[in-house]
């Protein structure tokens, strides 16, 4: 007892003496190696670190603070051990902490961050300095892990399997993993050097300290990592992992009386299958047969009235899980900007299992599937010599949508048959100073029904090349670079619609580079960007400019919401990212930036800066303005003729508290103004956080918009005595919208491997058209408002005229005001029974309304809420890891 009581006295003693004066530049090279030692037997995980290798190895203990204070000494004494045998890797790492009792733990579900104490091991099996994967662990026991990319970027949809334990000691705490190098990628060889890193955190002193740091004026962080040495001997190790699973689902659904389709309790059992097997030593394949993301979040409710499809986050596990490998450029350049540049994503996999995209012909009970059934996908990812690869491919089943007219029951296809593929490789040259990657997605389908080959493409292939290369030895400056084209085919009416469509506008009557071909049986286009970039020092600098050909197409297997444009931009700032005694961080940018069609036409021109601010206590501040010259609006007329942009001014700010505390709070709010009453609207939400216990987690985040448009696009009809607006009159609105909505999330860690997530989303929103109007010329903001000048409206009955009693024909609008209440949640429960298999007990729930009320009455929308049928969905999951 004695002697262990004057162990723990000189180990305290120990971690309370003043680190060494040390050259700040120091921590940042990695250039003292880190040794590992090969065990003739395991070491037991179990957080003690009371194995007698830790008392018979030297450990590593030279850290260095990145934060709060760039290259100072650790505030705290670490030492850690890395050892290995021929199945795994191991890490135990003994924290010391002159103040035991304010080490930070608190739970919460695997990967989702919170401001506890703890400790990272980074690995670069590859050692090619760009690439790697993490893994942590917290004082509570919370697991970390994801992989690394491009050098500075991380992603945390990789969950492996592997253990770590974490327990407090008297003098601290300690962390100890066990990592399977199946979990890892490396190349075999009987000598080897991998590239590793450390990261401590300090709560309750915002402190992280590595071995190596990433200067926060400086680039690279991968590339810094010191090497691990005296690895022999090892071979990858074969990966074999066979993930079988069961479902089960009641849902009672709102139903219409005597629906056919839809009434009381519906059951639905389930089973599939994922795997991941490696082929040879670099390669690995994910592979799944009939997927169930029945755990997966709901989006959130959205109004749009843009003429842009709103992009939803990919959540499912199969899909975002090693996304990064399909990123497409990216590579090089760590900093990049877009001002009103329409970034197009090449592979955007929630286009797999999407919602069908056929119509159907009315009737009085219809069933349509929510979803398209994947019946199988595969994922290859991995190394073939020097050229990383990712390979995906899925195939979704055919879908009909049940009809009945009250007797008879027929169906009709709403989704072909359909086949989506993508692959991507990469090269690296120079230890990552230059590269070049190849991009390729394919989607064919096949219709059963013609009519449903007039909605949807028949096939579509689009392919790209990227890369990028430094400028110079300390990777300050690099020029990146991305060139692709598209083709897509199908019917001529299919082509035709697609021509017109929000994307394209082939039928803009002004645009002499443009026209719709009412014969083609395909699209093709072409899309491009180049960027310089300085992203190491305290002056920043980017510039980039693109172009997205008015045919080019990404959508059936990509994401992009506009073609026909060219854009450009420059954008400059400066950073003191060395504490004072009053500042943290302080950043400034501004930038300049104009848009064209490809008719030369200046769709955009405008300046914009922003301000950034985090103080000693660790609030942040932030302040940005955008000042919108005028221009012409290519996309106003939804296809029609241009309109005059004008003038706008945009600011906004926001704060956010200190995140260690129990209690945060923040806040955001912005105003849009528009001259000539085109735009005078404002919005803004904030959120308070709290954690009454270091196991639950309370987060509310109500939301406000008032939109006060001039320009709200209502519809378009056709009149040949509109003559100077082609033939066709655009009918806008100016509306006024008000929305309120609220998240509400709750999170509950009874254990780091149990948990229970509550979420919960109301949201209402209403708009009120106080006028009614269409454009008199092309190339203007002059509008005719109905009732006027000799016009004519009668809301009542939603008709308007654009003459009264003249000629001209009136237009029908119907009732353009609208109300629309709903409220989206969800609660999962999460068991990981055992390392890898996990048990979902998941409830959702939907309901909603909709109306034509303009006004915002919480009352009214209350119980319209409430009055509304709801949607209710239980299930059970469960996942059993195997590793044969």
């Amino acid at each position: 007892m004695l002697s262990a009581a004057l162990a723990a006295a000189f180990q305290l003693a120990l971690a309370s003496q003043p680190a060494a004066p040390r050259d700040p530049e120091a921590g940042t090279r990695g250039d003292r190696p880190v040794n590992a030692v090969r065990l003739p037997a395991p070491v037991v995980v179990d957080g003690r670190l009371d194995d007698a290798v830790y008392a018979l190895h030297d450990s590593i203990t030279g850290f260095t603070q990145r934060d709060p204070t760039p290259g100072a000494p650790p505030s705290q004494r670490t030492a850690v051990w890395v050892f290995y045998d021929d199945a795994n890797l191991y890490v135990g790492a003994r924290l010391h902490d002159t103040a035991p009792d304010s080490v930070r733990a608190l739970l919460a579900r695997r990967d989702r961050w919170v401001p506890a104490d703890g400790f990272f091991v980074f690995v670069d099996g590859y050692r090619d300095r760009r690439t790697g994967f993490y893994f942590g662990v917290n004082a509570a026991g919370t697991q970390y892990d994801g992989t690394l990319f491009n050098d500075e970027w991380d992603d945390d949809t990789w969950d492996g399997v592997w253990i770590a334990k974490a327990q407090r000691t008297p003098d601290g705490w300690t962390a100890e993993f066990r990592i399977p190098l199946s979990q890892l990628r490396f190349a075999g060889g009987e000598r080897q050097e991998w590239g590793v890193n450390f990261r401590r955190d300090i709560a309750r002193l915002n402190e992280r300290d590595f071995v190596v740091y990433q200067p926060p004026d400086g680039a690279g962080f991968v590339s810094r990592f010191p090497p691990l040495q005296g690895i022999t001997g090892l071979q990858p190790r074969a990966r074999r992992e066979i993930l079988p699973y069961v479902t089960g689902r009641v849902a009672t659904l709102s139903h219409a009386p005597g629906d056919p389709f839809r009434s009381g309790t519906q059951v639905d059992p389930g089973a599939g299958v994922d795997a991941k097997l490696g082929l040879g030593n670099n390669l690995t394949l994910d592979a799944t047969v009939n997927p169930d993301f029945g755990q997966v979040e709901v989006d959130p409710a959205v109004v749009n009235l843009s003429d842009v499809e709103v992009f939803f986050p990919e959540r499912r596990p199969f899909f975002i899980e090693g996304q990064n490998i399909f990123g497409f450029g990216v590579g090089g350049s760590t900093n990049s900007w877009g001002f009103a540049w329409s970034g197009i994503d090449f592979l955007y996999t929630r286009r797999i299992g999407r919602a069908p995209q056929g119509g159907t012909e009315s009737a009085p009970y219809t069933d349509r599937p929510a979803g398209t059934r994947i019946v199988g996908a595969a994922k290859l990812s991995g190394r073939v010599g020097s050229w990383n690869l990712g390979v995906l491919g899925s195939v979704t089943r055919r879908e009909y949508a049940a009809l009945s007219d009250g007797t008879a029951q027929w169906r009709q296809e709403v989704e072909p048959l359909a086949f989506y593929g993508v692959a991507r490789t990469q090269k690296e040259f120079n230890g990552g100073r230059q590269g070049v990657g190849f991009i390729g997605t394919a989607t064919v389908r096949d219709f059963e029904d013609p009519a449903l080959a007039t909605q949807v493409n028949r096939s579509a292939y689009v392919g790209g090349l990227d890369g990028w290369t430094f400028l110079d030895a300390d990777r300050t400056w690099v020029v990146a670079g991305w060139a692709g084209a598209s083709r897509v085919g199908g019917t001529v009416e299919r082509m035709a619609a697609l021509q017109q469509s929000s994307v394209h506008y082939f039928q803009r009557p002004d645009a002499g580079h443009l026209g719709v071909d009412p014969l083609a049986t395909s699209l093709a286009g072409w899309a491009g960007r180049v960027s310089l970039n300085r992203q190491r020092g305290n002056w920043t600098f980017n510039a980039a400019a693109g172009g997205i050909s008015p045919g080019f197409e990404a959508n059936d297997l990509g994401f992009q919401g506009r073609a026909d444009l060219v854009n450009a931009h420059v954008v400059t700032g400066y950073r003191w990212v060395r504490p004072t005694d009053w500042y943290q961080r302080i950043q400034f940018n501004v930038a300049h930036f104009r848009q064209w069609d490809f008719g030369g036409n200046r769709t955009f021109n405008g300046v914009w800066g922003n301000t950034f601010f985090r103080a000693r206590n660790f609030w942040a501040f932030g302040t940005w303005a955008e000042r919108g010259f005028e221009a012409y609006d290519a996309r106003l007329t939804r296809g029609g003729p241009l309109a005059r942009r004008p003038p706008q001014f945009n600011f906004g700010g926001w704060f956010e508290s200190d995140d260690r505390r129990r209690v945060i709070v923040g806040a955001e709010a912005g105003r849009y103004t528009a001259s000539q009453g085109a735009n005078d609207s404002w919005g803004g939400g904030a959120y308070v956080e709290v954690r009454p216990a270091s196991s639950l987690t309370v987060r509310v985040g109500p939301s406000l918009e008032f939109i006060n448009s001039g320009r709200q696009y209502l519809q378009t009809s056709t009149d040949t005595l509109a003559t100077a607006t082609y033939g066709r009159r655009y009918l806008f609105g100016d509306l006024d919208q008000r929305t309120l909505s609220g998240n509400v999330r709750v999170n509950w860690i009874f254990t780091p491997r149990l948990s229970l997530e509550l979420f919960a989303q109301p949201f209402f929103s209403s708009g009120r058209y106080t006028a009614i109007k269409e454009l008199e010329a092309p190339k203007t903001f002059d509008f005719l408002v109905y009732g006027t000048e000799g016009s004519t409206v009668d809301r009542e009955a939603g008709v308007v005229d654009p003459d009264g009693a003249g000629p001209a024909a009136p237009i029908a609008i119907g009732q353009p005001d609208f109300s629309f209440v709903s409220l989206r949640g969800n609660a999962v429960l999460r068991w990981e029974y055992v390392p890898g298999s996990t048990l979902f007990l998941v409830w959702n729930h939907n309901r909603a309304a909709v109306g034509n009320r303009g006004d915002l009455d919480l009352g009214e929308s209350w119980q319209s809420l409430r009055a509304a049928p709801a949607d209710n969905i239980l299930a059970l999951k469960i996942t059993y890891w195997w590793n044969p």
